[in-house]
């Protein structure tokens, strides 16, 4: 036997309506009307039919998360406070990973928006602007996080990216470094090319060029990393620091530093880009540029609930036509550790 809403509602002695707004959440129901609704159903076994519901009011009550990959512990940061958020308001979220990959991307987007998803917080590859404007201009909220795309109507919360590079250079410089080597990530996403921005802008400030040889931009994936720093190792070997620019790839530029046997700082002195708490405890710490993943999620989703419709029951009105995008940036922090210190002086002859 079926156990309908309006079991529900007869067993706690409310109307119809009342037990629907009880279980949907809605402010207008007080506490203990609510209490007393829930545990009804609970003791019917009552569920809820998500999917008529969401046909009633055009809410599916789902956010979706989508992110490039799970390496970057900035992303585990920024889905952490999302689920917080989302739950705390009354939505769930789907989290979806496109490995990088941009057809996979495309057809995630498709998916959310032909399930109705109601918002949308994107890491993505910067080439689906035409998808999520399309979501938004049909109801859907959207926000970019990390990545800002060409083209995109859907506003976008960026790290502080170049001013972090330009701080973590100018700190190298200081301590009397001229050979800096860097390790980013590629040029056609925001952070690989704020990042390389901020690290030559310090070096052409100082009086120096920027020399390729120092220099590796590639994939934001551990191998990466390794390849990049052995070329570096061989083909500089009078380099002094390293910036390690692309987050992923210090996976593998950190073991492949132990496995050639330099020594951080007194061989190299080393920065990484983006904190996580393990870089912390390395020997020696490692001085990093932190991004603030958990700032970057909280005004993501101040943003996301900014467009989301909460007026309850009643379906989402048309959205009004794609305005210019609006940029949104989280300052970036030098957090100064053990793993740089002065080069060592040049031998004598």
């Amino acid at each position: 036997m079926t156990i309908t809403l309006n079991d529900v509602a007869q067993a706690a002695g409310v109307s119809r309506s009342t037990a629907s707004r009880a279980l949907s959440g809605s402010p207008l129901i007080s506490a203990t009307t609510r209490a007393q609704v829930e545990r009804a159903a609970q003791q019917l076994g009552y569920r809820v039919n998500r999917m008529a519901s969401a046909l009633r009011s055009r809410q599916s009550r789902l956010i979706g998360l989508v992110l490039t990959n799970l390496i970057n512990a900035s992303f585990h940061t920024i889905a952490e406070v999302v689920q917080r958020r989302a739950v705390a308001q009354g939505y769930q979220v789907l989290l979806c990973i496109t490995d990088g990959d941009s057809q996979r991307e495309r057809a995630v987007l498709n998916t959310l928006a032909e399930h109705n998803i109601d918002g949308v917080i994107i890491v993505g590859s910067s080439e689906h602007a035409a998808i999520t404007n399309g979501m938004l201009a049909g109801g859907t909220a959207v926000v970019n996080v990390i990545r800002e795309p060409n083209d995109s109507a859907a506003p976008a919360v960026l790290a502080a990216d170049r001013d972090g590079a330009y701080e973590a250079t100018t700190y190298l410089l200081g301590l009397g470094h001229r050979r800096i080597g860097f390790i980013g990530g590629p040029q056609q996403i925001t952070s690989g090319r704020d990042r390389y921005s901020g690290y030559s802008a310090a070096l052409r400030d100082a009086g120096l060029d920027v020399n390729p040889a120092l220099v590796r931009r590639g994939a934001l994936e551990p191998a990466f990393g390794a390849e990049a720093l052995t070329e570096l190792l061989k083909a500089a070997p009078a380099m002094t620091a390293l910036i390690a620019a692309n987050h992923e790839a210090a996976f593998g530029i950190l073991p492949t530093l132990v496995a050639h046997g330099v020594r951080v700082p007194e061989d190299l002195s080393l920065i990484c880009y983006e904190d996580i708490p393990w870089l912390s405890w390395w020997h020696p710490p490692v001085t990093v540029v932190d991004s603030g993943p958990r700032e970057l999620g909280e005004l993501a989703m101040d943003l996301l609930s900014q467009q989301l419709d909460r007026g309850g029951q009643s379906p989402r009105p048309p959205a009004p036509a794609p305005r210019s995008a609006r940029t949104y940036r989280v300052g970036a922090q030098l957090i100064v550790r053990s793993s740089c210190q002065a080069p060592a002086p040049a031998p004598t002859r």
